[in-house]
């Protein structure tokens, strides 16, 4: 059964595979999605203190976004490389990688928790907390960095359950945090009178809960990857590769809090608290376009780096061209929506005219080529699962380093309208890094799988 379901990666119909594969992944972001929104909801109706608290605890997302980067480099650094040697055949490398892995999350744990408990507050100062904010920001930042080691262990070894083909096992590890925070909520807030601690308390718990789930199940006996204790050990031939590939998811997560910081810092300063809010909407309307086509990818990735593992080349490029098509599809689907009814989806966050009258103007501009950003995805996505380290990480800072933090502040030079200039950063940015990703995919695909053909000494392996 466990064989069975490894295999099928090398021998199920594709678009059935694909489908089975990201649904559940679909499903967990938007989750996870729901989570947040939920627990922000929770924490600003706290009596009395609900405005100030809500603000505090935004001042810590920067960090916990950094926590959580930290198990994107472990874990989608590891992940595609475990099931690329899953699919040479090679099970004992495969668990190597795994077991390297498990003991640089949990080292990354302790480091990160001592590093962020010692220098909390002159961070949290850093981020904009102010005096009255700053309690609050304290109370939630001192007991969610205490569970440091939960969330690493629950989001960096989960991606080992999905890229094997676990995915409903790998789906279930984010519901039932995000499902057992939603009820704790209000629990710990509200009935137990905690406040913001008891929100972070509630995090921390679900989180727990999530990483015994995830141990519970790669310890166990239905795996194809199991973490043994020969192979928890840090090995600089194993773990430097792994590091290489997940600088890539890295610096896409850890950098969206200096893009947020960029964007908000640029539009006060030319428009006020009015184009700030504004943003924050269509954010969140990017956020909801881009999650399902994440979850195409995460499906995606085991299929793509198992049969490239296994030289399976044309199944590679079929699952691509798979990937690219839906996600595109979808891109293109939701954009057309957000054009033909913008003051429907903006007026989802705001009843207020003047804002919705503002962001509906800004979507126009921030959103005009929002349709290309499935194939972005799909082929920075798609990279990642074939190995490619350096193209990968040279893609993840493209657009975002290179090109749209610095268009945010250079273009408003160019424009008298200064608020339209910074919005047009977007678009343009992601024009230009949707034509560089496209043209390299293109150029450097077909050499990457000329490179991956069977030898004989490969082929004969295999059928030992």
């Amino acid at each position: 059964m466990i064989q069975a379901s490894v295999d099928r990666l090398g021998t199920e119909r594709i678009g059935k595979l694909l489908i089975s594969l990201a649904l559940p992944a679909i499903t967990a972001q938007f989750v996870n999605m729901l989570y947040n929104i939920v627990d922000r909801i929770y924490i600003g109706h706290i009596p009395d203190i609900g405005a100030a608290a809500l603000t505090g605890v935004g001042v810590t997302f920067p960090i916990i976004m950094i926590i959580t980067a930290f198990s994107s480099l472990i874990g989608m650094g590891g992940a595609p490389r475990a099931a690329i040697k899953l699919g040479q055949g090679k099970h004992d490398e495969a668990e190597q990688i795994l077991g390297s892995c498990f003991v640089a999350l949990l080292g990354i744990s302790v480091i990160l928790t001592v590093v962020f408990l010692f220098s909390g507050e002159k961070l949290l100062l850093m981020f904009g907390a102010g005096t009255e904010t700053l309690p609050y920001a304290k109370d939630f930042f001192q007991v969610y960095v205490s569970g440091t080691i939960f969330v690493q262990i629950a989001l960096g070894l989960n991606t080992f359950i999905s890229t094997q083909g676990f995915a409903r096992i790998s789906m279930m590890t984010v519901i039932i945090g995000a499902v057992l925070s939603i009820i704790l909520d209000p629990i710990f807030i509200f009935t137990l009178g905690m406040g913001v601690k008891g929100a972070a308390l509630a995090n921390v718990i679900a989180q727990a809960v999530s990483a015994l789930w995830t141990l519970y199940f790669l310890f166990g006996k239905r795996t194809k990857l199991k973490i043994r204790k020969k192979y928890m050990k840090l090995q600089k031939s194993v773990i430097v590769p792994v590091l290489l590939l997940g600088v890539s998811p890295f610096i896409m997560q850890s950098t969206e809090s200096l893009l947020n910081i960029s964007f908000n810092s640029s539009l006060k300063n030319y428009s006020g608290d009015m184009a700030v809010g504004a943003m924050t909407i269509l954010s969140s309307l990017m956020q909801i376009m881009i999650l399902p086509i994440m979850g195409l990818t995460q499906g995606s990735q085991p299929i793509i780096s198992y049969n490239y593992g296994a030289k399976n080349n044309e199944r590679v490029s079929r699952t691509f061209k798979l990937l690219i098509i839906s996600s595109l599809s979808f891109s293109v689907t939701f954009w057309l929506l957000m054009t033909i009814f913008p003051r429907f989806f903006v007026s989802l966050f705001s009843n207020d005219p003047n804002l919705v009258d503002t962001t509906v103007w800004a979507m126009k501009t921030y959103m005009a080529v929002a349709f290309v950003m499935g194939a972005q995805l799909a082929c920075q996505q798609t990279f990642i699962a074939v190995g490619q380290a350096k193209t990968s990480l040279f893609l993840a800072v493209l657009r975002k380093i290179i090109l749209l933090i610095p268009l945010i502040y250079t273009l408003p030079n160019f424009f008298i309208d200064k608020e339209f200039a910074v919005f047009l950063a977007e678009p343009v940015s992601d024009f230009l890094a949707v034509a560089v990703t496209v043209t390299v995919f293109a150029v450097q695909f077909k050499k990457i799988l000329a490179k991956n053909s069977p030898t004989l000494e490969f082929q004969q392996a295999k059928r030992a």
